[in-house]
C-alpha cells in the first residue's frame, strides 16, 4: 500500500480514494471509503491506457460480473460495478469496480514475511480457493485467474480477487491499431500441447499455487528456460519440500493427464473435511502474518482523504498518454507478484520467469471456438485485412503502445476464437508469442488526441507502519509461483520451420444469470455448486452467497445491511452429522417432536438427537420403513413394509407391532403405498392386494376361461394413537402392481382433497383423462367419495395444492392459478417466467410462497394473488423447482434442489444464505447427486444431502 499519485483519481463516484493498494498488469486497487455509509472499500480501476480498448473494456466487465456471482465466503461481496454513463464523453470513461475491503495480504507477499505455510495453513489456504473452483465448475466454466498476487490470505480465510485471465495477468498491453496484448505467468500441460482448457487446469495451476505456498519457490523452476515447457509437460513435480501429508494431493493435481486430476470438490473435501471457514476457526496465520495483517488494517482505518484542490475537478479523468512508451518485450518484467516489491529488470531475474502468452480478453457470451491454424508467411498481425483473413499465428510487430479511442464498443465482426500464437511454418516478427485481438482500423484515434493528465494536488503520505526486526533466514518469494514457461519452438530454434505446437487457451464466458424481473441490477448471481464459506462434513461445502438487497415488489432499494461476517454465509451449524459409510443410505428422514431426527435405510431406523447431533439409538425392525410420525407425546410411529411400529423415543425398542396381516386381515398380501398425509393423530395411506377372479361358467359347449390376478385397491385412514382403522373405501387400481400413490394437497374440516400421482395412472386412465388432473373429495368421517373434479387445463403432472379455505392453487401452463375448490372458479392468476413451470406452493398465513422450475422462488397474496417479492436462488440453468420449507416461526423460507439450498426471508424475500455440499465423506468417493432436502425443527433447519445432515439456526 502506497500514498495516492499526482495523476490517480481522487474519485470514483460516491467513493473516495484514499491510498494505492496494490498495482496489477492490467489494473490497479485503490483503498476508497463510501462518502455516504463510511465503509471502506477496494476499487479496481482499469489502467488508462487499457480502458479505452472496446475488447478490454468488455472483458473487464464480464470478470466483474462473475465476481458478483461468486460474492460471499472467499470473494468479497461487490459494491458498485461503475457502470458507463448513458452518454459516453469524449474520451474513455475510468473503468472501475468496487468491493468490501478486508484485511488482507497477498500471498507472495506473506511467502516473503513469513516464508512457507505450514500444512495447517496450505489446507485452509487450498480448500478455500478449492471451493470457489467447485462453484466455478459446476456452471461449466473455467476460471483462470489463480496467481500469487490474485489470492490474498485474511485472518479467517484466504480471498480470491481476480475471476478471469485479465485479474490473472502478467502483462497487459494496447497495441497500434486497437491491439490487445496479455500474458499469463504460466501454462499447463494440455495448453502446451494445443489443447483446450477445463476444469482440471484450473486444478493444476492450485497444485502450482499450493507447491508454492508449501515450499516459497515452484516445481518446475530448474532447469534452462528454453526447456520450460518440456519440464512443465513432460517432468514430475519436485515436491520434496511439501509437508508429506499434502505431498500425493498436490501430485494428483500436477497430473499431466486432465483426466487424472481430483475435481475441486475432492481437494477441499480431502484439505479440510470440515470446510476451510471451519478449520480455521481461531485463527490459521503465523504470528508474523497476522500481525502484518493487524497492522494494515490500522493503517487503512487510519487514512485520511487527501485534500483536494477547489479547482481540480471532482473526477481526474482516465489519463491516456499520447506516447506511451515502447514496450520492449524481452526486457519487460511482470508485474511483482505481491504487488509491492520493485520490478526486476529482466537482466536481473532468470530467463525461465518471462510471462508467456495466455489468452484473448474478448470472449463472446457463448462457449468459445478455438482454432488453430497455420500461418501464411509475410502476414504481420496489424494488416487492414479481415478477421477471417488474418493469419493465425501472425505476432504483433514490436511496436510502442498507441492510445486507442473509446468507441462504441463494437469490434465489428466477433468471431468469439481464441488463438495462442507461438510458431509458425515461418519466423514470427516477434521473439515471444503474443495474444491478439483486433480493431477495425477506422476505430483507432489518430496519435496525439488523448487528453493530458489533469494535475492533481500531492497528496498525503500513509501512516507510518510500524517496521518489524528483521529475522535471520531465508528469503522467499518472487515474481510468480511457477515459471512462464516459453513455448518449445521447431527443429530451426525460435520460429525455425520445424512448426511447434500452437496452443489454444478457449476462454469460458461467465454463464448467464438466471432472470430475476424483480431483482435491482446489484442482486448477486451466483454460480452453483459446491461452495464457499466452508466446507463442514462429509466433503460438504458452505456456500455463502446473497444480496443485501430486499426483495419487496416495489422500486425502492434499501440501503443494505451492514455484515460484520461473511456476506451470505450460513450460520455455524449446531452440529454436523454424518450417516455411517458402512450402512445403507437413508431412505426416508423426519423430525419427531422438534427432539428427534429419525432416519430411515433398508436395514434400520436410528434416531438422532437434535440438541446434540447424536445418534441415539437404531432398531432393525425399522428397515424401509416411512417417515416416523408422533404417536402421541411419548412414541414414534413408523411404517414399515410389513407392520405399523411404535418405537420408544429414548431408546427405540418396540413399544407395539401392528402386522398387516392382523390389522387386515380380510386383505390378505397388503401392500401399503406411500403415506399419502397425516393430520395430528390420523394418517392416510394408500393399499393394494391381489384377488383371483374366477373365469365365468361357460356356456355349452365352450372351453373354461382361465381365472385372473386382478390388484384391488383401497384408501385408509387409520388413528395412529388409538392403533385402528378409522375407515377404508374402494379406489382404482393404479399402475402395475397396483397401489395408487395419493397426496394430500387439502385438509378441510369436512373432507379431504387428494391427489394420484401421475407415474401411478393406469393407461386406460391417462387416455380418459384427456390431459387432465383430476381431484379427488373423500368424507372425513366415512371415507365416501364425495366427488371427483378437474380445473380448467391442470395437467395430471402439474403442481397442486390447496388450503383450509376452499381454494385450490395449480400450475397451469407457465403461471400460478387460483381456483374455487368446489366450484372449480377460477379466482386469479400470477404470470411465471417464459420456459418454466411453478413446482408446489406452500400456503402460509395470509401468503403463498411460491417456486418455479426458473429457480425463482417468491411469495403471493393468498386472497388476491397480488405479488408481494420474487427472487432467484441463482442457480444457473433450470431443473426441479426447487422445494420448499418454513421454519417453526414463518419467519425464514428454505427452497431446497439439486444444487443447493437457499434462505430468504419469508416476509420480503431477501436472501439471507445459502449452503452446498460437495458431497461424500469420502474425497475418493463417488460424487454425490441427490438433492437437498430441509426439514424445520423449531429454531433449525436441518439440512440432508445424501447422508450429511447439518442444523442450521433460524429465526
Amino acid at each position: 500500500m502506497e500514498a495516492l499519485r499526482q495523476d490517480d483519481p481522487r474519485r470514483f463516484g460516491r467513493f473516495t480514494t484514499l491510498a494505492r493498494f496494490h498495482e496489477g498488469a492490467s489494473a490497479v486497487r485503490y483503498v476508497a471509503r463510501d462518502t455516504a455509509s463510511g465503509e471502506v472499500a477496494l476499487i479496481t480501476a482499469a489502467r488508462p491506457e487499457l480502458a479505452g480498448v472496446p475488447a478490454y473494456r468488455r472483458r473487464f466487465q464480464a470478470e466483474a460480473r462473475t465476481a458478483e456471482r461468486l460474492a460471499g465466503g472467499w470473494v468479497a461481496p461487490p459494491l458498485d460495478t461503475g457502470e458507463e454513463p448513458e452518454t459516453p464523453a469524449d474520451g474513455p470513461e475510468p473503468l472501475w469496480t468496487a468491493a468490501g475491503y478486508v484485511p488482507a495480504l497477498p500471498l507472495a507477499e506473506a511467502i516473503g514475511i513469513a516464508g512457507p505455510l505450514d500444512e495447517r495453513a496450505l489446507r485452509i489456504l487450498g480448500a478455500g480457493i478449492a471451493e470457489i473452483l467447485s462453484r466455478v465448475h459446476a456452471a461449466g466454466a473455467v476460471l483462470q485467474g489463480l496467481a500469487p498476487g490474485t489470492v490474498l490470505l485474511a485472518s479467517d480465510g484466504p480471498r480470491l480477487t481476480a475471476f478471469g485471465p485479465l485479474g490473472a495477468a502478467a502483462s497487459a498491453e494496447a497495441r497500434p491499431g486497437g491491439q490487445l496484448s496479455v500474458r499469463l505467468g504460466y501454462l499447463t500441460p494440455e495448453q502446451i500441447e494445443g489443447k483446450e482448457v477445463s476444469a482440471a487446469s484450473d486444478l493444476f495451476v492450485l497444485g502450482l499455487l499450493l507447491a508454492y505456498a508449501a515450499t516459497g519457490t515452484t516445481p518446475f523452476t530448474e532447469g534452462p528456460a528454453e526447456e520450460a515447457a518440456r519440464r512443465i509437460a513432460g517432468d514430475e513435480p519436485e515436491l520434496d519440500a511439501v509437508p508429506e501429508a499434502l505431498r500425493e494431493l498436490i501430485t494428483d493435481c500436477l497430473a499431466k493427464d486432465p483426466a487424472a486430476r481430483p475435481s475441486a470438490g475432492t481437494v477441499a473435501a480431502e484439505l479440510a473435511l470440515e470446510g476451510a471457514a471451519g478449520l480455521a476457526r481461531g485463527g490459521w496465520l503465523p504470528e508474523r502474518l497476522a500481525a502484518a495483517v493487524a497492522d494494515q488494517e490500522a493503517r487503512v482505518l487510519a487514512l485520511e482523504a487527501p485534500e483536494e484542490n477547489p479547482e481540480t475537478p471532482e473526477k481526474a479523468p482516465a489519463p491516456v498518454s499520447a506516447e506511451a512508451p515502447e514496450p520492449v518485450e524481452d526486457t519487460a518484467a511482470p508485474e511483482p507478484a505481491d504487488g509491492t516489491a520493485a520490478p526486476q529488470s529482466e537482466d536481473a531475474r532468470p530467463e525461465d520467469a518471462r510471462p508467456v502468452d495466455a489468452v484473448p480478453l474478448d470472449a463472446p457470451a457463448s462457449p468459445v471456438e478455438t482454432s488453430v491454424a497455420p500461418a501464411p508467411a509475410g502476414s504481420p498481425a496489424t494488416t487492414a485485412e479481415p478477421e477471417d483473413a488474418r493469419p493465425v499465428d501472425a505476432p504483433a510487430p514490436q511496436e510502442p503502445a498507441a492510445p486507442v479511442a473509446a468507441g462504441d464498443g463494437d469490434i465489428g465482426e466477433d468471431r468469439g476464437t481464441t488463438r495462442f500464437l507461438n510458431t509458425g511454418p515461418r519466423p514470427p516478427q516477434s521473439d515471444r508469442p503474443t495474444t491478439q485481438l483486433s480493431l477495425p482500423h477506422e476505430l483507432v484515434a489518430p496519435p496525439g488526441t488523448a487528453p493530458a493528465p489533469v494535475a492533481q494536488p500531492i497528496p498525503p503520505a500513509l501512516p507510518v507502519a510500524p517496521v518489524a526486526p528483521q529475522q535471520p533466514g531465508p528469503t522467499y518469494g518472487g515474481p510468480a509461483p511457477y515459471p512462464a514457461a516459453a513455448l518449445p519452438a521447431g527443429p530451426a530454434g525460435s520460429g525455425g520451420a520445424g512448426g511447434g505446437p500452437m496452443v489454444s487457451l478457449p476462454l469460458p464466458p461467465a454463464p448467464a444469470p438466471v432472470p430475476d424481473p424483480a431483482a435491482s441490477r446489484r442482486t448477486l448471481l451466483t454460480i452453483a455448486a459446491a461452495a464457499v464459506g466452508g466446507l463442514i462434513v462429509g466433503g460438504g461445502s458452505v456456500a455463502a452467497l446473497g444480496s443485501g438487497d430486499t426483495a419487496v415488489a416495489t422500486d425502492d432499494k434499501p440501503a443494505p445491511k451492514p455484515r460484520r461476517t461473511l456476506p451470505g454465509q450460513p450460520p455455524e451449524p449446531r452440529w454436523i452429522y454424518a450417516h455411517p459409510a458402512s450402512e445403507s443410505s437413508p431412505l426416508t428422514t423426519a423430525v419427531w417432536r422438534d427432539k428427534l431426527l429419525v432416519v430411515t435405510s433398508e436395514s434400520q431406523a436410528s434416531a438422532v438427537d437434535l440438541r446434540t447431533g447424536k445418534r441415539l439409538w437404531q432398531r432393525a425392525d425399522g428397515a424401509k420403513g416411512q417417515a416416523a410420525l408422533a404417536a402421541g407425546a411419548d412414541l414414534v410411529f413408523v411404517a414399515s413394509p410389513s407392520e405399523f411400529l411404535w418405537l420408544s423415543p429414548k431408546n427405540g425398542r418396540v413399544v407395539h407391532r401392528v402386522r398387516y396381516t392382523d390389522a387386515f386381515g380380510d386383505l390378505p398380501g397388503l401392500a401399503v403405498g406411500p403415506l399419502a398425509g397425516n393430520s395430528g393423530p390420523v394418517i392416510w395411506f394408500t393399499g393394494s392386494h391381489t384377488v383371483t377372479v374366477k373365469a365365468p361358467k361357460p356356456k355349452k359347449g365352450k372351453k373354461k376361461g382361465k381365472d385372473k390376478e386382478v390388484a384391488q385397491a383401497h384408501f385408509f385412514a387409520y388413528d395412529i394413537v388409538q392403533r385402528k382403522e378409522l375407515w377404508r373405501t374402494a379406489v382404482p387400481a393404479g399402475r402395475a402392481p397396483g397401489t395408487p400413490a395419493y397426496r394430500v394437497v387439502a385438509d378441510r374440516s369436512a373432507d379431504v382433497l387428494v391427489r394420484q400421482d401421475a407415474a401411478s395412472l393406469t393407461a386406460a386412465e391417462v387416455k380418459a383423462a384427456k390431459g387432465k388432473g383430476s381431484i379427488r373429495s373423500f368424507d372425513q368421517k366415512t371415507g365416501k367419495l364425495l366427488w371427483t373434479k378437474q380445473y380448467a387445463a391442470v395437467s395430471p403432472e402439474a403442481a397442486t395444492g390447496g388450503d383450509e379455505d376452499g381454494t385450490l392453487y395449480a400450475a397451469v401452463g407457465k403461471d400460478l392459478q387460483a381456483f374455487e375448490t368446489d366450484t372449480t372458479k377460477p379466482l386469479w392468476r400470477v404470470e411465471g417466467s417464459d420456459g418454466s413451470v411453478f413446482g408446489t406452493p406452500l400456503v402460509a398465513g395470509p401468503l403463498i410462497h411460491t417456486t418455479e422450475r426458473s429457480q425463482l422462488v417468491g411469495a403471493v397474496e393468498r386472497e388476491s394473488g397480488r405479488l408481494v417479492w420474487r427472487r432467484s436462488t441463482e442457480v444457473p440453468g433450470t431443473g426441479n423447482a426447487p422445494s420448499l420449507t418454513l421454519s417453526g416461526s414463518e419467519k425464514t423460507l428454505i427452497a431446497a434442489d439439486a444444487v443447493q439450498v437457499t434462505a430468504f426471508s419469508a416476509a420480503d424475500g431477501e436472501r439471507l444464505w445459502k449452503f452446498q455440499d460437495i458431497g461424500s465423506a469420502d474425497p475418493k468417493g463417488a460424487t454425490v447427486s441427490a438433492s437437498y432436502r430441509a426439514l424445520a425443527a423449531g429454531e433449525t433447519v436441518v439440512v440432508q444431502r445424501d447422508r450429511a445432515f447439518y442444523a442450521f439456526p433460524v429465526a
